[in-house]
């Protein structure tokens, strides 16, 4: 079993994150870490000024919330939020934090993701670990 797993949750329909919990689960021992982990895009600078002072933070405390309630029967689950960007976030932090398994959720690739890539192929195609599609 793994010592580490990491879930990188994209709160859309287009991507089942109750799958990716269930399949975690199933790869899990009771001493598996499970970490569920949602990436924010950082705002762009001229946004910014037209968000409200602390939606950010409460932003993130309610993702980190949802992250808790949806792996609340995982065995050492933990919400994490990260900024940055997507393929790229998970990648690092999977690799700083001895990460051995990624469970990702993906949808059906489009034409789009065929010239631009989607956050589950750079992860299929960059991790330094086993990683598990959930389709």
């Amino acid at each position: 079993m793994y010592r580490h797993i990491l879930i990188p949750v994209s709160f859309d329909d287009d991507r089942n994150a109750e799958m990716s919990v269930a399949v975690a689960r199933r790869l899990a021992d009771p001493e598996t870490r499970v970490t569920m982990i949602h990436v924010m895009e950082q705002v762009p600078k001229y946004v910014i000024n037209y968000i409200p002072e602390g939606f950010h933070d409460e932003a993130k405390t309610a993702i980190v919330d949802s992250l808790v309630t949806l792996g609340a029967d995982l065995p050492n689950a933990q919400g994490v939020v990260i900024e940055g960007h997507a393929g790229r976030s998970i990648l690092e932090w999977a690799e700083d934090n001895e990460v051995e398994c990624v469970v990702i959720a993906s949808h059906r690739p489009g034409m789009q993701d065929y010239f631009l890539g989607s956050t589950a192929s750079q992860v299929v195609r960059h991790a330094r670990c086993a990683v598990h599609v959930v389709r």
